[in-house]
């Protein structure tokens, strides 16, 4: 064998090798993205199960108020996380803004009701709320990490190369909830005081 055909076999290795690696780790990042998007949708399912658990505490005090908000959450819950289609940024930012809206409803009612807000299921439904506002936010810090790792290897180059042969593409990003953006205060509000 000559020099010359042993350099192109091992060429031919190596850039086989380098192709079988970049596409396992392009499909192993696409599987954690649709796995971190998976998760996010159960705990926002968990979340509407706490906004209903919510509701009906409140329907104690206000029962045709809480009835439309039970009805409106479970109507809206069972269309967005129904489990037939797969969960998409899309779908998972649309379930937390109705969420939002859901609980803003119920804000309201509760702002009506002081003694409800005093009632040790309220406190122990707002505590199953919070523990389940941080696992969404974790969940989504998981997917936007697995995304940004998932997003670089479909730009940058060679890696760029075999996604595009292979058809991966870059991910989509997960907005910042709403309701994160209303805990901290205006600061520049704040400073022209």
């Amino acid at each position: 064998m000559s020099v010359a055909l042993l350099i192109i076999i091992a060429l031919v290795v190596i850039v086989g090798g380098y192709f079988i690696s970049t596409q396992r780790s392009l499909v192993n990042l696409d599987e954690l993205c649709k796995n971190a998007l998976s998760q996010i949708e159960v705990q926002l399912n968990s979340r509407f199960d706490a906004v209903i658990a919510l509701a009906k505490t409140a329907a104690q005090y206000a029962k045709h108020e809480s009835e439309t908000i039970i009805q409106a959450v479970q109507a809206r819950g069972a269309n967005m996380g129904n489990g037939n289609l797969p969960a998409t940024p899309e779908s998972i930012n649309q379930q937390t803004d109705l969420l939002g809206q859901m609980m803003g409803r119920l804000n309201v009612v509760f702002e009506r009701y002081p003694e409800l807000k005093a009632s040790d299921l309220y406190r122990e439904a707002q505590e199953g709320m919070k523990q389940y506002e941080e696992n969404v936010r974790m969940s989504r810090m998981v997917y936007n990490d697995t995304a940004t790792k998932m997003n670089r290897m479909v730009r940058q180059w060679p890696s760029s190369i075999v996604a595009s042969i292979l058809h991966f593409v870059q991910k989509e990003y997960l907005k910042v909830d709403s309701e994160e953006k209303k805990q901290y205060p205006d600061l520049d509000e704040a400073f022209k005081k």
